[in-house]
């Protein structure tokens, strides 16, 4: 694939872009050769694009996006962020980013920073994930670990939960989590926001249980709170504590390194009664040429 072909890739996808966040181009998956390295994003009337490392073919590259936006008729605003640079700077190439800025996704407004030099505060590939819970949260308790900025609870509480508790050690990001709240007009009864590291306090995190269906989507690797390898057995151990009776879990994993197993075989050890039930289905937009490789979204119930 050259960047005539992924002009042609873009400009077909964009022809049924919404409002609501869409993928354009997904090279991470590692199906077009040489692209890995590169995504593309229609936000609204924003081109968004990610470069995970440098090639020599960039300039050109973004010669090419430069024109494809100036010539759509949907798109007037080019975003480029340089994640291989130190401190992953974005730059506006063409027109300007709104200050509150924020997606749609399934009616859901969630708060985008597409000028920030960390995540932006939105992970399109949990979508079927975020479906989820909103399909099985009404009239539920739920416990929502790693929360970052909150998007499983606005998901919960368009789905009716009767509950949630945010769980996250950045209380920047549970302010913009409760910043998604304010902004979808959802009641803030029964919702919490609470700093915690987890893996210190878990009595804390008991005394609010016991959960009906709880959501662990933590970092792959961050160093000094969290390693996939042998922390999430810590997590897992401690299930049987906090979960009621008939409880659901959705366990998610962002690890090519990791696949399904890993997660299955350390409930099957460590919380005996949940039973693997199905791994949600990822998004066609970010197809992978090795679906274990890819995103894990895997749901286990409570057998009592």
């Amino acid at each position: 694939m050259n960047i005539n072909d992924i002009h042609q890739h873009i400009r077909q996808n964009s022809l049924d872009a919404t409002n609501e966040f869409k993928r354009l181009f997904h090279g991470r998956g590692g199906v077009y050769e040489n692209w890995r390295h590169l995504t593309i994003d229609s936000i609204d009337n924003i081109i968004s694009v990610a470069l995970y490392f440098q090639e020599d073919s960039e300039e050109e590259l973004l010669s090419m996006l430069q024109d494809f936006t100036q010539e759509s008729h949907q798109h007037d605003t080019l975003v480029v962020q340089k994640r291989y640079m130190k401190g992953a700077p974005s730059e506006v190439l063409i027109g300007e980013v709104p200050q509150d800025l924020y997606i749609i996704e399934n009616e859901m407004k969630l708060k985008l920073n597409l000028l920030s030099n960390k995540n932006n505060y939105y992970f399109p590939d949990m979508k079927n994930g975020r479906t989820f819970v909103r399909e099985n949260a009404k009239e539920k308790h739920v416990l929502n670990l790693f929360s970052y900025t909150c998007a499983f609870s606005v998901a919960a509480k368009f789905g009716e939960a009767k509950s949630v508790v945010n769980i996250d050690m950045s209380k920047g990001a549970l302010k913009v989590g409760m910043a998604n709240h304010s902004l979808n007009k959802l009641d803030p009864r029964g919702v919490s926001f609470l700093p915690y590291n987890i893996l210190k306090s878990f009595s804390n995190i008991k005394r609010k249980g016991p959960y009906d269906l709880i959501i662990i989507d933590p970092p792959t690797f961050q160093r000094g709170s969290f390693e996939a390898t042998k922390d999430y057995e810590k997590i897992i151990m401690k299930l049987p504590q906090i979960a009621s009776e008939n409880s659901t879990l959705l366990a998610c994993l962002n690890s090519p390194e990791l696949e399904s197993s890993f997660l299955i075989n350390l409930i099957q050890k460590h919380a005996p009664s949940f039973k693997f039930s199905h791994r949600l289905k990822n998004l066609s937009e970010f197809e992978s040429i090795d679906e274990e490789k890819s995103l894990k979204n895997l749901v286990f119930v409570k057998k009592s």
